[in-house]
């Protein structure tokens, strides 16, 4: 793609996502009646940050990643604020952090170290509803909300109404109230308030409260206080704005900040913590990711600042946010992608199932490239085309569902999906059985997932790690149609599903890696060409290793056989008209080729074959084995034979040297009598290879 014509569209997406996001700002914080989810709208906000960040000549300062907050409503008064309150910019993993903090060493043209002091202070992030209070010789004058973080709104007579709002302060140590005094904090409402509230809403026939943030938001809004004291709300103290020779010169610090606070009287969170070096600011993180539960209010992360109040001015702001402080967001259960295809499955029973693939996201904690539609009616209910932005969401350990279309974002350029006529594994009559649609042939499931087992057992690609019942949830969840889709699993495709995990999910996904490359007969052998086993499989590989030295991929293979005609493929050692036909049809099919195609497009790799030597003690011999071998696995008698310039056949005739009989041997010992071929024991099988 040209430059010019990735900032044409660049500058189509930005239009389209700020427009988008300004209507969900506006719902969100003026109007608190959300239509997305936050982490939805943090999505979207990445993503434009991302396309400001890349041209940063079409960013703005009136775009929704530098604006604060909402306009405030004309019921209450406007106020300005002294200083504006900013918000925060947001990270999601490690290295985002690591980012923020390295640009932040970079502005400030050093780098920065524990002193006296520990680096980092840490609080809890509360789900509610900023606000600014300031006091007048102690006492409590004027309570405004955030607005656009220039201008808010007054609300003193709502705030007054909570209890943990102090209205008097009183100096409980050595340090002196400020005569002024602008502090920040946040209001919030208990998870069991929210419920009991919730539950007089739908029995009053109103609509619930989507969260804890819109019910502080939307009582703290009320014209009538009385409605206000009614909803039990609460509220912590994180910060104040320090007016000339207000404090001591001793308050260098976030922390004694909130130790100040405390000392006046304001509630602060007990939870919060310093932090000397950013592995410690992970392990809080990750501590109240998994404890959060616990807490009797919702969080949805962690903000963490740069703990010195000199570094932290020092840092200014940048478009809405401190430089010094970010906010360390918990994994979002909800995220937004771009569907770039619609595949259909095929499962076990012969169901059809569409599968969204994705732009890889981060949705629940894990990076996901597929999300399930379940049916046809689901795609229609959704009006879902293919191109379409999409809300992306988790919940609990199921596979990742799309649940909302953005149909703002499109371009014009999305197209329609329709369930195919025909099956994609055998192309057999599609049928619709209620919402189901199903492939018409009864054994067409049932073959689907054989050819997978085949596929992963160990004579082909040996991937220990996907056993068939593993095989068997990939299919019913549509992650996989086919052999290639093996080799483009995510660890969160197999971490979302019940029952696996990061860790079960990393072990297979680095297996199926490992396992990528392959030797040229395992890979001819593990396609199912009808007919075509371990052994038939070792003479084409060794066909195509005279011919074709430089076989590298799939597509190499593929040209090779598909060149070779029936009565060449004939002439060689253990093909007869029936497989050499089977090998011919194989290779000209659609379906297979696409295959091999796709194999090669993941990355599948062919190691370096030469043909096996034809001297030893054993050239010019051909052994059939049959029945258990006690002494030594059947795959390591072969090698032991191959290795000696003998060859191994699956069917006995007369071109049979030697059939070596284990224990219950079978028919084809039965054929070496009626031919007259001579059968060995394992034990003169043993003492033949010496």
């Amino acid at each position: 793609m040209s430059n010019t014509k990735e900032k044409k569209e660049a500058i189509e997406r930005i239009g389209r996502l700020r427009a988008l996001m300004n209507y969900h700002r506006t719902l969100y914080h003026t109007h608190d009646a959300p239509e997305l989810s936050d982490a939805a709208f943090d999505a979207l906000k990445n993503e434009l940050e991302e396309i400001e960040h890349r041209f940063p000549d079409l960013a703005t300062d009136d775009s929704p990643t530098q604006v604060v907050g909402g306009a405030p409503l004309d019921a209450f008064t406007k106020v300005q604020h002294e200083v504006p309150m900013t918000s925060l910019n947001d990270a999601f993993s490690e290295s985002e952090m690591r980012e923020w903090f390295e640009r932040l060493e970079n502005f400030l043209d050093r780098k920065l170290t524990a002193t006296s002091a520990p680096l980092f202070y840490c609080e809890l992030k509360l789900d509610g509803l900023a606000v600014e209070l300031i006091y007048e010789n102690g006492n409590l004058v004027r309570a405004l909300t955030r607005g656009d973080g220039k201008v808010g709104e007054d609300v003193t007579q709502n705030v007054r109404t909570i209890p943990t709002v102090p209205r008097t302060l009183s100096a409980l140590g050595s340090l002196k109230i400020p005569a002024h005094l602008v502090v920040r904090g946040e209001i919030f409402i208990s998870k069991k308030e929210l419920a009991r509230i919730n539950a007089e809403q739908e029995a009053n026939g109103e609509k619930p409260y989507a969260n804890p943030r819109n019910l502080a938001a939307g009582s703290i809004r009320q014209l009538d206080p009385a409605v206000a004291a009614r909803r039990k709300l609460e509220s912590y103290q994180y910060d104040f704005i320090p007016s000339e020779g207000s404090i001591g010169a001793d308050i260098t610090t976030h922390e004694e900040k909130h130790r100040a606070l405390a000392s006046w009287g304001f509630r602060v969170n007990p939870e919060n913590r310093s932090a000397k070096t950013l592995d410690d600011v992970f392990a809080f993180r990750d501590t109240w990711e998994t404890k959060r539960g616990k807490l009797a209010y919702e969080i949805d992360g962690i903000v963490v600042l740069v703990n010195d109040n000199r570094v932290f001015v020092e840092g200014g702001v940048r478009g809405r946010a401190p430089r010094a402080g970010i906010a360390y967001k918990f994994a979002p259960q909800e995220a937004t992608s771009v569907v770039r295809h619609i595949c259909v499955q095929v499962g076990r029973t012969g169901a059809l199932t569409p599968v969204a693939e994705i732009d890889p996201v981060a949705v629940g904690g894990v990076t996901i490239s597929h999300a399930t539609l379940h049916n046809a009616d689901e795609i229609e209910r959704l009006r879902l085309m293919i191109g379409d932005t999409v809300v992306v969401s988790r919940a609990g350990d199921v596979i990742p569902q799309i649940t909302r279309v953005l149909p703002d974002l499109r371009t014009g350029k999305e197209k329609r999906f329709s369930m195919p006529k025909t099956c994609p594994f055998d192309a057999a009559p599609v049928v619709r059985d209620g919402v189901i649609y199903r492939c018409s042939n009864p054994d067409c499931g049932a073959r689907h997932r054989e050819a997978l087992y085949h596929f992963v057992s160990r004579p082909a690609f040996n991937i220990a790690g996907l056993g068939p019942k593993i095989i068997d949830r990939l299919l019913d969840e549509g992650l996989v149609s086919d052999a290639a889709d093996i080799f483009s699993l995510r660890r969160g495709d197999i971490a979302v599903l019940e029952g696996f995990g990061e860790r079960s999910a990393e072990k297979i996904v680095g297996e199926v890696e490992v396992r990528k490359t392959v030797s040229l007969p395992r890979f001819i052998y593990s396609i199912g060409i009808l007919h075509v086993g371990e052994e038939t499989a070792l003479v084409l590989a060794r066909e195509i290793a005279r011919t074709r030295p430089t076989i590298t991929k799939p597509r190499d293979v593929l040209k090779a056989l598909q060149g070779i005609s029936t009565e060449t493929l004939q002439e060689m050692p253990d093909i007869g008209p029936k497989v050499s036909e089977s090998i011919h049809t194989w290779f000209r099919t659609a379906r297979n080729t696409r295959l091999i195609e796709r194999l090669d497009e993941a990355g599948v790799r062919i190691e370096h074959f030469s043909v096996p030597p034809t001297t030893g003690k054993l050239a010019g011999r051909v052994f059939v084995l049959t029945g258990i071998l006690s002494s030594l696995e059947r795959s390591e008698a072969k090698e032991k034979i191959r290795a000696l310039g003998g060859e191994v056949s699956e069917s006995v005739s007369k071109k049979t040297s030697y059939v070596v009989a284990g224990e219950n041997p079978g028919s084809k010992s039965e054929k070496a009598e009626e031919l007259g071929v001579p059968i060995l024991s394992e034990k003169e099988f043993v003492k033949m290879l010496g």
